[in-house]
This record gives C-alpha cells, sequence and structure tokens, in this order.
C-alpha cells in the first residue's frame, strides 16, 4: 500500500510532497481537496487516501460532478427508478465506513452546493460515516471570492488541500514517465531509451491533459507503430488541447463576430488554465501584456466572467 507506482506520479520534489501530504492525511478523517490540471492523477491520489487509511476495506464511491446536475444529485443522494420502483441509495449511503470522492467539486450546481453543505453537516445525526474527498482543476478560493462557489461548503474542505503540479513543470519526471510508458505498451521490461530528437519533441509538447495525455500519444504511436516524431501520434493530443473551446454547448463555436469569437477563446483559456494568466497566455499564443489588455478590455465592457476575475 506504501509503494506509489511511477507511472501515476513521478519524483519530483513537488510531488513526493504531495504525496507525503497525502499520506500522512490518510491515517486521519479530515476531508481533502485534491487540486491539479486535468490528466495529473487527482482521482489516483484520492485512491491512494482510501487506501492508506483505516477505511481501505470499505466502500469507495465517486461521482464527476460535471455530470448534468440531476444525475449528480440522484448520484450522490439517490433516487426511485421510475421502470421498477426501486430506490437506490446514493454513494454518501452506499459508502458508509468508507471514502466518498467528489470530483470536479467545482461544476457542483450551485443551489445543490448549499443543500450539500447542509446534508453533510447532517450526517452523523443519520449515523452515516465517510471520508470526504473532493477534486478540482480550478482555484476554489477565487471561485468563493466571486460569489461562484459557495463558501460553506468549500470550507469543508479548504484546510487540508493537496496540489499535484502540472507535468510540463517537471522535465525529469516527463522524460522518465515517456521511457516507462513505451516500455510498458511495447511490452518491454527495461526502460527503453527514446531518440533524443524525440524527446525533444516530448519536452515542446505543451501536455494540456498531462500524465492521460502522454500515455495516450505514446499508445498511439506504439499502436500504429509510427514515431514519436510522427505528427499523427499527436492529433488527438493537439485536438483535446484545443477542443476545451467548444465542451459547453450553450457556449460552443457558432457563426459570430470576430471580437465575441476572441472573447470566448480567451475565456475558455482562462477557465482551462484555472485562471493562470501565464499559462492561458502560453496556450492562445500572446504576450502576458496582451492578454491582460484584452481582460481590461472586456471588464470595462462590463462582460460578467471578467468583471468577476481577479
Amino acid at each position: 500500500m506504501e509503494m506509489i507506482k511511477v507511472e501515476l506520479f513521478g519524483t519530483d520534489t513537488r510531488v513526493e510532497k504531495a504525496v507525503q501530504q497525502a499520506r500522512n492525511l490518510s491515517v486521519s478523517k479530515a476531508a481533502v481537496l485534491v487540486v491539479g490540471e486535468n490528466g495529473v492523477g487527482k482521482r489516483t491520489l484520492g485512491q491512494y487516501i482510501h487506501e492508506n487509511s483505516g477505511r481501505a476495506s470499505q466502500a469507495f464511491e465517486l461521482v464527476d460532478c460535471s455530470l448534468p446536475a440531476q444525475e449528480v444529485e440522484n448520484r450522490i443522494l439517490g433516487h426511485r427508478d421510475n421502470a421498477t420502483g426501486r430506490f437506490n441509495r446514493g454513494i454518501l449511503e452506499a459508502a458508509n465506513k468508507g471514502t466518498v470522492v467528489f470530483a470536479n467539486i467545482d461544476c457542483l450546481d450551485e443551489e445543490f452546493q448549499k443543500r450539500l453543505h447542509k446534508i453533510i453537516n447532517e450526517l452523523e445525526d443519520y449515523d452515516i460515516d465517510v471520508r470526504l474527498i473532493a477534486t478540482t482543476t480550478k482555484n476554489l478560493s477565487k471561485l468563493v471570492g466571486a460569489g461562484r462557489f459557495y463558501r460553506g461548503l468549500y470550507t469543508i474542505f479548504a484546510n487540508n488541500a493537496v496540489t499535484i503540479p502540472a507535468l510540463r513543470e517537471r522535465q525529469e519526471d516527463l522524460q522518465r514517465l515517456a521511457r516507462h510508458f513505451m516500455a510498458e505498451l511495447s511490452g518491454q521490461e527495461e526502460v527503453t531509451e527514446i531518440d533524443s530528437i524525440a524527446m525533444d519533441r516530448i519536452n515542446s509538447h505543451y501536455w494540456a491533459n498531462n500524465i492521460h495525455e502522454l500515455k495516450q500519444v505514446i499508445s498511439s504511436s506504439v499502436s500504429n507503430n509510427s514515431s514519436l516524431l510522427d505528427e499523427s501520434a499527436y492529433e488527438v493530443s493537439d485536438k483535446k488541447s484545443v477542443n476545451f473551446m467548444s465542451e459547453d454547448d450553450s457556449d460552443g463555436v457558432r457563426l459570430m463576430s470576430l471580437k465575441d469569437a476572441e472573447k470566448l477563446l480567451i475565456k475558455k483559456a482562462l477557465i482551462h488554465t484555472s485562471e493562470n494568466r501565464t499559462q492561458a497566455a502560453k496556450i492562445l499564443g500572446v504576450s502576458i501584456r496582451t492578454l491582460r489588455n484584452k481582460i481590461n478590455e472586456y471588464r470595462t465592457e462590463g462582460s460578467s466572467y471578467f468583471v468577476n476575475l481577479r
């Protein structure tokens, strides 16, 4: 239970600190918030906390809060099946004595955030004892300050936040994991050396979806018997990096003015990077000064997202 698989994390000092923090927290009942970009291993770290706790033999339940609001509420609280009339227990009840993970907790419906806060505070009255873990790609403190996340719910998790750094910020881990996946996916026991030019390509790629994306690119190369220099190996990855533009159908890319399209792209880039302006500027291919000027322009126009942006 004490070993962390190298393919899931790495040996960067910040990663080791996060793992040590998670290990220390695992022995308590305290709620934990795991923060990091998509694909860095937040859910895996949540499971690690569970498996190293006294609850390891009990249930481990997870709900993705980015799913449709009613589906999320049903999963958490339970619901009656219209077809059979049978009541399906919610995960808070089903995981009694175990652990519940709220993945992407920032996506919870705002009204339900308040209800969930009240329900969590009343669990003991119903003899329900669960360990709570939440994951997010966002800075919840900023969302609270902007009035976009319920402070009471945030307070439950805020005291024990564990942050996993992005893979592109850990060059040694990036190279080590690339070699590991090459060996694993090629069916080799020993670590495969990667051509220096191919490794340069790996080092220079943005890796918006981190470890998950790295494994996908290498898997694509191995499956197609192609080189890591082959553009096709990165095609799916690159598309995913820009598809966040149209994740939400209500904000999807439709016919619109160039100015509106620019504003939407900047907004999506900021959301995608948890409002990290340096990273957003890098994705957009502009200077931080240009991005700052655009944000100020939209704020002056009264655009609600940019007005509330900290």
